[in-house]
């Protein structure tokens, strides 16, 4: 096992099983995580054994992390809980407000507890963004229209993702509901000023968050950079909000982040903008291309608060998940939200 500090990047792998060229790359000092697909999963097992392979590669170890949402962004789904849109919750809040909190726990008890016992330590989660309407990318990923109930669910989802030892992050800062295009294959443009934005950035300054990831959005207000590219953003999230977790850019292979150029460019500017941990997905050339020509000094202090974001309390183990009468409660409530 190989001590090296966490660095800034956040890097994906081919399969179910680690390669060598995969080995080479995670144990490169830029290297501080892993970020899981649905490509990456064939069953309970593999991902064991896939997620303990990589944490016995470094000291301190990786952190591995996938989109598990809920609904439509859920990566594992054979013998994983389907768990559902957000907006279910949503829904439920209108009715019972209580019932929606408590199951808004137990969904986030679930998520956690379900991939800790697979190895994974982080999922990216909850949403933040309010449900406008007209987006392409968002819809039922949020759990309302309106921010206090947006936040309310969140803290309470958030909670469940605690009790099982897993740490939060918020998304997409500092908010991608209200822009129709969807920043995978378009760049959206926000044309609102900042006062406009109270709503969306509402949720942000009520909870207690250890992560947040920014948007690939352009938010007119501040300037024309995306809010991943944007000191202006990133110094609003840290001095104005006071968020001192760990600032994640969305993937910078997506199209909304070609506004600044080639990878080695968008890793550049992204850290330079202040983001701690910078995720390159599905572009295996483009990782190869940063870790060669990329050569920026490595910040401990970014690597520690990283690290805060690894799980300290032992993982479930499937069977003992079985056995909790919290779990199979939890496992209840979620399938009378999804009736």
């Amino acid at each position: 096992m190989t001590s090296l500090p966490l660095g800034p990047l956040m890097i994906d792998i081919a399969g179910t099983e680690l390669t060598p060229l995969d080995r080479r790359r995670l144990c490169h000092p830029l290297v501080g995580g892993v970020i899981l697909f649905s490509r990456n999963y064939a069953g309970v097992e593999t991902l064991q054994q896939l997620t303990g392979e990589i944490h016995a590669l470094r000291e301190p170890r990786l952190l591995i992390a996938v989109d598990h949402e809920g609904g439509r962004v859920q990566r594992f789904r054979d013998g994983f809980t389907r768990l559902p849109p957000m907006a279910a919750l949503g829904r439920l809040w209108d009715a019972d407000p209580a019932a929606a909190r408590q199951a808004a726990r137990q969904v986030g008890y679930v998520l956690a507890a379900e991939l800790r016992a697979g190895g994974v330590d982080y999922s990216f989660t909850p949403v933040l963004d309010l449900d406008y309407g007209p987006s392409r990318v968002i819809g039922d990923r949020a759990f309302h229209r309106h921010p206090a109930v947006v936040a309310e669910l969140a803290g309470a989802l958030v909670a469940g993702l605690r009790q099982a030892g897993m740490a939060a992050c918020g998304k997409h800062f500092p908010g991608h509901g209200y822009v129709v295009p969807d920043s995978h294959v378009e760049l959206p443009v926000d044309e609102r000023p900042l006062e406009a934005m109270a709503d969306d950035l509402l949720p942000y300054r009520r909870l207690a968050l250890d992560g947040v990831m920014a948007a690939h959005v352009i938010y007119q207000c501040m300037d024309c950079n995306t809010s991943v590219f944007s000191n202006k953003w990133i110094s609003y999230l840290r001095n104005d909000i006071k968020f001192d977790g760990v600032v994640f850019t969305d993937d910078l292979s997506m199209a909304g982040a070609g506004v600044v150029g080639g990878m080695v460019q968008r890793v550049k500017a992204a850290r330079a903008a202040g983001c701690d941990m910078l995720l390159v997905c599905n572009a295996p050339e483009a990782v190869g291309e940063v870790l060669e020509n990329w050569k920026p000094a490595v910040d401990p202090a970014v690597g520690r608060r990283v690290e805060k974001l690894l799980p300290t309390a032992p993982a479930p183990t499937r069977a003992a998940l079985q056995a909790d009468p919290a779990y199979q409660a939890a496992l209840q409530a979620i399938s009378r939200l999804a009736a």
